[in-house]
């Protein structure tokens, strides 16, 4: 299947690894040339030779350094017709657990680096002929669970952004979705399994885990994410916005 996505630039946050990385990897695999983001130089540096993309060091909660990425993007690429907003970090905990630090720093690494992503790339999704933005989020945004506590409340905000961000710029033609993940396996993963398990071996933590809370009973492969992100991007997916679709497992039970 032709997605479309020949000669079309895309901007990806956190691509230096896991989901953001694969999501790179299949937008160049479909034709895309491709912008990547993220804090640690190395990793980037070493992802973007991997992927052949253009890439620049860039905290999505520093306000300045997302226009200043954005803006080289854009300049490399000449144009921005794709955001997917990947940035973020797992942050297990339940409610007593939590400072005020803790869940500023959620809100500022979550919701606000998709309200600056969007606000950065507005211009150059305006004058694209096919704008497309693809926020990646999580299952606990419709489905609570106090182990994640931060993360359930501040993933329902980025939610109702997406759907709100699908009508107001509709008349744009800017088409924006959500891609809800539950259990895929990334490197975010190692720091979980750090805070709740350590003494247990990785793998028969992870098994654990999705043998209680996914139906399929195994935790998603970050390939199972990227492809439904470039099919959102590309031109079959034109008449698509304000979707919230679960890659999951299954793991969302709600209707």
């Amino acid at each position: 299947m032709d997605l479309g996505l020949t000669g079309r630039r895309a901007i990806v946050t956190g691509g230096s690894k896991g989901i953001g990385l694969a999501v790179a990897a299949e937008l160049i695999a479909e034709g895309a040339s491709v912008a990547i983001c993220s804090r640690d130089e190395a990793e980037l540096a070493a992802a973007a030779a991997s992927l052949g993309a253009v890439h620049r060091v860039a905290d999505v909660t520093d306000p300045a350094s997302v226009q200043s990425f954005v803006d080289f993007a854009a300049e490399a690429l000449g144009g921005v017709d794709i955001l997917v907003n990947n940035a973020g970090r797992a942050h297990p905990g339940g409610f007593e657990s939590l400072t005020d630090e803790d869940w500023r720093a959620d809100l500022d690494v979550k919701l606000f680096s998709q309200i600056r992503c969007f606000r950065a790339a507005l211009p150059h999704l305006r004058a694209s002929s096919a704008p497309r933005v693809i926020n990646v989020n999580a299952v606990y945004a419709r489905q609570p669970d106090p182990a994640f506590f931060a993360t359930t409340v501040v993933r329902a905000a980025c939610l109702n952004l997406n759907k709100v961000l699908a009508q107001e710029f509709g008349a744009d033609g800017i088409l924006v979705n959500s891609v809800n993940i539950g259990f895929v396996d990334t490197p975010q993963w190692g720091n979980i399994h750090a805070r709740r398990a350590p003494e247990q071996d990785r793998r028969e933590f992870l098994d654990g885990l999705a043998a209680a809370e996914v139906p399929l009973g195994r935790f998603g492969q970050v390939e199972e994410v990227s492809g439904l992100v470039a099919f959102l991007a590309g031109s079959r997916a034109s008449y698509i916005t304000g979707a919230v679709i679960d890659v999951a497992g299954g793991m969302g039970k709600y209707v």
